[in-house]
Formats: C-alpha cells, sequence, structure tokens
C-alpha cells in the first residue's frame, strides 16, 4: 500500500492510499466469508451459496463497503506512519469510485497536532512569590484549633447574637400561599453563617428563645427554583432554642489537650514549623504554575477546536468526580447552580484550551531539548505509584502496569523533566 501526502493547510491534512487489486480482493472475500450465511438462494443450502451467485444476484460491488472496512482501518494507521502524522480527530474518507482489476485509491483529510512556535524562553523573568510565617498565621492556627474544641451549651438568659446557634422551626409563604420546600422543623441555624437567604439571618438577632418571629425576605433573582425568583416571601419562626459555643482558654492545659506538647508555647513553635513547611510548598506550586504561564505566553500555536473539545469531556469528567465527593452528581449541581451542561461547558473551554496548550508547548520544548523518558524514569514512577495505593505486592503491580499503555506516564514524567530544566533555566527575580 502506498501513501502520497497531496497538502497540508494550517492543521488538516490530506494524503492518498492506493490500495493494491489484490489486496481489496483478499478483503472481498474475507467478507464474503463473514457474511454468507446471510443467504438463503433456492438451489444452494443456507451459508453455502458461493460468492459469485451471490454477487450475480445482488451486484459485484454488494461485497465493496465490508471489504473497505475491513482493510482501510489498517491502511489509514500504517499511512499516518509512514507520513509521521499525529492525528487528533477522525478522518474524513472519500472513495471515488471501485473498479475491478485496478487499485483502490482512497482520499483522507484530516486535523493533526499542531506545530508549535517556541518563544524565547530561555531569558523570561518571573517575579518569585514568598509566603512568610507571621504571628497573626500563629493565631489564625489556634483560633481554628479552639473553634473545633469548643463546646456547645444552653443560652438561657440573653436574647439571640452572631455566633449563636438556633433550632428554629419555619414556615414559608408568598402572598398567604406556603410554597414547597419552605417548610422544617428543628432546624439548625448558626447567625452569621450566611446559609439561608439573605437578610434572614439578621431579623432573627435581638430576638429570644420562645419568641416566634415574622421574616420577610426576598428571594434573589438568580434563585434556583424558577417559581420564587424575585418573590417576597413571610417566614413564620419560632426560635426552640439558643446555643453559644464556649471556647477553652489558650493556655498550657489546652495544649496538652490538643496535642503532644506540654506548654502553649512549644505548640505554637510545632504549628510555625508546619506551617512554614506548608508555605513552602504553596510557593512551589505557585512559582511553578507562574512559570508554565510565562513559557506558554512566549509560544504561538494554533489549536485545533478538536484537541480542544476532546481534552473539555476530560474536564468536564474531572468536574463530575469532585461534585460526586462531596456528595452531589453533575445533574445536581446543574440544578442548584441553575445552569445547563453547554453553559458548564463554556465556562470549563478555557481551561480545556490552556491545559492543551501547555501540554504543546511543554512537549516542545521536550523535542528541542532533546528529553526522553528512560526505562528507569517509569519503573520510578511505577514505583511511587506502588507506594502511594499502598501495594503490598509491588513488583506485581509494577508487572501488571507495564502490560498496559504506559504513555500517560511517558507524557507525566517528560513535562515534569521540561519543568523542572525551565525552572533552572527562567531567572526568578
Amino acid at each position: 500500500m502506498k501513501a502520497v501526502l497531496e497538502k497540508k493547510e494550517s492543521n488538516k491534512v490530506s494524503f492518498t492510499i492506493e490500495i493494491p487489486e489484490v489486496d481489496f480482493e483478499k478483503a472481498t472475500q474475507e467478507a464474503y466469508i463473514k457474511n454468507r450465511s446471510r443467504f438463503n438462494i433456492p438451489g444452494f443450502r443456507k451459508g453455502k451459496v458461493p460468492r459469485k451467485i451471490i454477487e450475480l444476484n445482488y451486484g459485484p460491488e454488494f461485497f465493496y463497503e465490508e471489504a473497505i472496512n475491513l482493510i482501510l482501518p489498517e491502511a489509514y494507521n500504517n499511512a499516518v506512519e509512514e507520513l509521521k502524522l499525529e492525528p487528533v480527530d477522525q478522518p474524513e474518507v472519500d472513495i471515488d469510485e471501485i473498479e475491478k482489476g485496478k487499485p483502490i485509491v482512497v482520499k483522507i483529510e484530516v486535523v493533526v497536532k499542531p506545530e508549535v512556535n517556541i518563544g524565547d524562553y530561555k531569558s523570561i523573568e518571573i517575579e518569585k512569590i514568598e509566603y512568610n510565617v507571621t504571628d497573626d498565621n500563629i493565631t489564625e492556627e489556634l483560633k481554628s484549633v479552639q473553634e473545633m474544641n469548643g463546646r456547645i451549651i444552653d443560652v438561657e438568659d440573653r436574647a439571640v447574637t452572631t455566633g449563636d446557634i438556633l433550632n428554629i422551626d419555619y414556615k414559608g409563604f408568598v402572598g398567604e400561599e406556603q410554597f414547597q420546600g419552605g417548610t422544617a422543623e428543628a432546624q439548625e441555624l448558626e447567625i452569621g453563617s450566611g446559609r439561608f437567604i439573605p437578610g434572614f439571618e439578621e431579623q432573627l438577632v435581638g430576638k429570644n428563645k420562645g419568641e416566634e418571629v415574622d421574616v420577610v425576605v426576598t428571594f434573589p433573582e438568580e434563585y434556583h427554583a424558577e417559581e420564587l425568583k424575585g418573590k417576597e416571601a413571610i417566614f413564620k419562626v419560632k426560635i426552640n432554642e439558643i446555643k453559644e459555643k464556649e471556647l477553652p482558654e489558650l493556655d498550657d492545659e489546652f495544649a496538652k489537650d490538643v496535642s503532644e506538647f506540654d506548654t502553649l508555647e512549644e505548640y505554637k513553635n510545632d504549628i510555625k514549623e508546619k506551617l512554614e513547611k506548608e508555605f513552602k510548598e504553596k510557593e512551589e506550586v505557585e512559582n511553578e504554575n507562574n512559570l508554565i504561564e510565562k513559557v506558554i505566553e512566549s509560544c504561538e500555536v494554533d489549536i485545533p477546536e478538536a484537541m480542544i473539545d476532546t481534552q473539555l469531556q476530560n474536564e468536564l469528567s474531572d468536574f463530575d468526580y469532585r461534585m460526586r465527593t462531596q456528595g452531589i452528581n453533575l445533574e445536581q449541581y446543574l440544578q442548584i447552580t441553575n445552569s445547563t451542561i453547554d453553559s458548564l461547558k463554556e465556562q470549563l473551554r478555557p481551561m480545556a484550551a490552556q491545559r492543551v496548550k501547555g501540554d504543546l508547548v511543554l512537549e516542545a520544548i521536550a523535542k528541542a531539548e532533546n528529553i526522553t523518558v528512560t526505562e528507569e524514569d517509569i519503573d520510578k514512577e511505577l514505583e511511587k505509584m506502588a507506594d502511594s495505593y499502598k501495594q503490598e505486592n509491588k513488583e506485581k503491580f509494577i508487572e501488571d502496569m507495564r502490560k498496559g499503555d504506559l504513555s500517560f506516564l511517558e507524557t507525566a514524567i517528560t513535562n515534569q523533566k521540561v519543568i523542572e530544566l525551565l525552572k533552572s533555566i527562567v531567572k526568578f527575580k
């Protein structure tokens, strides 16, 4: 089989594949054998009708389409390899005509991976991000632990203030009609949390236990329930209980209770060390992200829509997975946010385009810098994966992984090598 490149414009390539008549005849015979059991022609047992008889009854081209489907995938793959192309979408196939005794000429048009015009990434300068642990950071961390270790106590002798935790019953009305989903009993609500409709919580401040309150609010225009958008509503609220969180004193006893240290000072020092480590990791991530962003900006590439669409599906799957880890599925998220799958795709599209461009740029720099991935690199990464997945039989895990497609791992290793190289080249101010 012979492949000839006809033209290459932007990211679209046209080429022809010439399939020898003898190869096409073999594929036609294979198509006949595959389908002959379907035919029932008088004078012949089912499945035993000669190919010639079938072609006399249905036409000589009867098996051609099946033959093309059998032979074309391999011919296409061989042509792509021969012409050193990297398709990123399904090809458009055109066969003008098939004439017996002549080679079959197939015309192919397909979108391929674009070329990257690499910028002068070696002269890039980036302002270095640094985070320093302050006394306020330590105090904030202490307060967080203090909050977690607070105890809830009943309030009997005062009115509601911000921060109190109420137990309430309520019924919601629009006009004289009680609306669906606007009723609850023994509902817990922290005043100031912002969980309820704007203006709801503020109207309970200053009220007392056992008091019944008419809370008047207006639903936001972007509210998820169509029938309530922009409507004024009255909630008849009864305050059953008022509770507050009593916080422990920040002293040595507190340190003993919440940590392995005997004094508050030792505990503060430990918090500082952990925050310094956390801030250092944050610095590295943000500096690395800024570095990649600057390098991407310095390069030019015309990204095919097909590549963005493919990445967009990946982004959508990742988003769905993140939502599920938070206890809701994609359909519920769309309902809560009053959005559609199309609007979500538009929201994710710039991220998908940037991700594709980033991968293309890193790949181009890897080629320019002759960065390669060795078997040793792959083994090290597989060992890390085995450890992270807590595999008892590490050797068996690595052996099983090596039986599959590890191109994703090679790409990840290559990209990391490129990033490490860039970090050593680029100037951080």
